[in-house]
């Protein structure tokens, strides 16, 4: 599936709850899902500035050529939220990561429904993912 493909799904299944509330709790339960990040990459490097909350995203390029993304947060809705941004990035291709207009963030209501800070720490994630994708697109 493409990126717009997987951001369509996203926006589909969040547009069946119409209380913020209930969205909230779906990402809690996003979060609890995935599984959680191994200690050994819970390193400085991996960790992501601007977030409130701790969180680290670590990314490896597979033998495919796609990137494969992990990532943790000490904070239930952080955890949840990176772990959306992953469904929708996780196993494809930098140039494909990079060029992707994450729409789904603005469609489902998510900026405006989060703190300021935590708002600021979405955007940080974005960054994060995006530099990943730069940089393991610069190694070909």
């Amino acid at each position: 599936m493409t990126i717009n493909e997987i951001q369509d799904e996203v926006i589909e299944e969040f547009s069946a709850f119409d209380d913020w509330m209930d969205k909230y709790q779906m990402l809690i339960d996003l979060g609890n899902e995935q599984e959680p990040l191994d200690e050994k990459y819970k390193t400085e490097q991996n960790l992501i500035d601007g977030c409130q909350s701790r969180v680290w995203v670590q990314c490896d390029k597979a033998e495919d050529g796609t990137l494969s993304f992990l990532a943790d947060s000490d904070a239930l809705i952080v955890k949840g939220i990176i772990a959306l941004l992953i469904k929708v990035i996780n196993h494809q291709p930098a140039k494909d990561i990079l060029d992707a207009d994450l729409y789904f963030i603005e469609e489902i209501g998510l900026k405006e429904h989060l703190s300021p800070t935590r708002s600021n720490g979405l955007l940080a994630m974005v960054k994060r993912i995006k530099a990943y994708a730069l940089a393991y697109s610069i190694e070909h």
